[in-house]
């Protein structure tokens, strides 16, 4: 017996020390950065080559966790319940962020008595370049060229479409469709633990990514423009600790600080990479060992990640109104409102790519004001650290939005959340698959009654 317990611990300090070492490393990429600034932004393929190893397993993780979940449901009326009610709580949550971003906004007035220049002028041309694009190429993006192309393509919506149509036809094969349905499962434990081989590189992609954006911009550049930084981490805390707290307590009684504590780790990992992109899998995992039904979270995490951004919400309304400051030409109520829904169209499927909220920007902007397109060159430099605050609320909104959809849809086993939420059933950061539930043929029956 005594030589059983110590194993448990040592699997544990494994993973903490993992972490330690990503702490480290951020703030050896920050003291590298300011340092050696030239030498720092060399580094910068090293934090983008670890965010690509993470983007890589993204596909086909949710197409397993979406497949294994719908097709080991009975009823497909039980799959689209799911996605209707977290597209309309999408919805709100994206407007209610809407709302607070143009209120603090319009309070601070943060862009008043700054000035354009010819470098910010180019850059914000740039920007609208990329982020220019219409609602209904968006809408055929989602179709892949192939049912195998949605696996490699990068556009986590084809993957939703072609791993749903695929769950779907499971469920109508029955019996037969079993066998197709556990292997998938055991190809879903295969790929979850090449992504815990691939977490161990990343205090390596930490210090990269960390080192490259301080050497880029370094300290002083953040000075002149501290007011609508600060005021938009603190906009997002407010959103995340006091919006989405009280939904989820009030809801169902579940302590936001605890459901952030167990997301810790996640959180560390969006924090050094700024992309929340880095966290999906990992967070697929974790809802599914919380005890949230697998179909649940296999529609609510991924289309969460396309619809419900709520840290990008915020950002374009402070952007868009501190741009129309600093250039001495206010936006009114109304065109503020017009221009901030059509920027919630053009945001979905951005997926919390770092850069993806700046091109979103730029795209409305150039769409609905072009004057005003030069200003977005004023937030270039600070867009990494604001990427970061996006990144995190997005997270937050998500992993919140995952538990409340859960427990409306009778989803969440709360005995299971409970025991997690306070540390009785640790996470496997091993295997990062849920193994204490049964496979899904046999668990077919126990899980819809969850």
């Amino acid at each position: 017996m005594s030589t059983n317990a110590p194993a448990p611990p040592r699997k544990k300090d494994r993973t903490h020390f993992l972490y330690i070492a990503v702490i480290a490393a951020v703030i050896l990429g920050i003291f590298v950065g300011l340092v050696f600034p030239s030498f720092a932004v060399e580094l910068k393929p090293i934090g983008t080559a670890f965010v690509n190893l993470i983007k890589m397993m993204i596909q086909p993780i949710i197409f397993c966790t979406l497949v294994i979940g719908v097709g080991s449901v009975a009823s497909a009326a039980k799959v689209g319940k799911v996605g209707g009610l977290a597209l309309g709580y999408f919805i709100v949550m994206s407007t209610v962020a809407l709302a607070i971003g143009v209120i603090v906004g319009n309070l601070i007035d943060p862009g008043t008595g700054l000035h354009i220049d010819p470098a910010a002028s180019s850059a914000g041309k740039d920007a609208a370049a990329e982020g220019h694009g219409s609602t209904t190429d968006f809408l055929l993006s989602i179709i892949p060229t192939s049912m195998f192309s949605a696996l490699t393509s990068g556009v986590v919506l084809q993957t939703l479409l072609v791993a749903l149509l695929v769950g779907f036809a499971l469920q109508r094969m029955g019996e037969s469709g079993k066998p197709i349905l556990n292997a998938i499962t055991w190809l879903q434990k295969l790929i979850f633990r090449v992504l815990a081989m691939i977490m161990w590189a990343a205090p390596v992609g930490a210090f990269g990514a960390m080192a490259a954006v301080v050497g880029e911009t370094g300290v002083d550049a953040l000075k002149s423009l501290a007011v609508i930084m600060v005021a938009f981490y603190i906009t997002c805390a407010l959103f995340v600790f006091v919006v989405l707290g009280a939904i989820l307590w009030f809801a169902t009684g579940v302590n936001l600080f605890k459901l952030l504590a167990y997301l810790g780790r996640e959180f560390l990992l969006i924090l050094s990479t700024s992309s929340s992109e880095s966290a999906l899998p990992r967070l697929i995992a974790k809802m599914e060992h919380a005890g949230v039904q697998q179909a649940t979270v296999g529609v609510v995490v991924p289309t969460g990640y396309s619809f419900n951004l709520d840290g990008t919400a915020i950002y374009l309304t402070m952007a868009s109104i501190f741009i129309a400051d600093a250039m001495g030409d206010p936006l009114a109520i109304g065109e503020q409102i017009g221009l901030l829904l059509f920027m919630m169209i053009a945001s979905k499927g951005a997926a919390g790519v770092t850069g993806a909220g700046l091109a979103t920007l730029a795209g409305g902007l150039q769409s609905h004001r072009p004057e005003m397109v030069d200003g977005v060159g004023l937030i270039v430099g600070i867009d990494r650290f604001m990427s970061e605050a996006r990144a995190l609320t997005n997270f937050a909104g998500n992993s919140v939005a995952t538990v409340l959809v859960g427990h409306w849809t009778n989803t969440l086993d709360r005995a299971q959340l409970d025991r997690v939420l306070d540390r009785k059933d640790p996470f496997d950061e091993t295997t990062m698959v849920d193994d204490h539930a049964a496979p899904p043929p046999a668990a077919e029956g126990e899980k819809a009654s969850v």
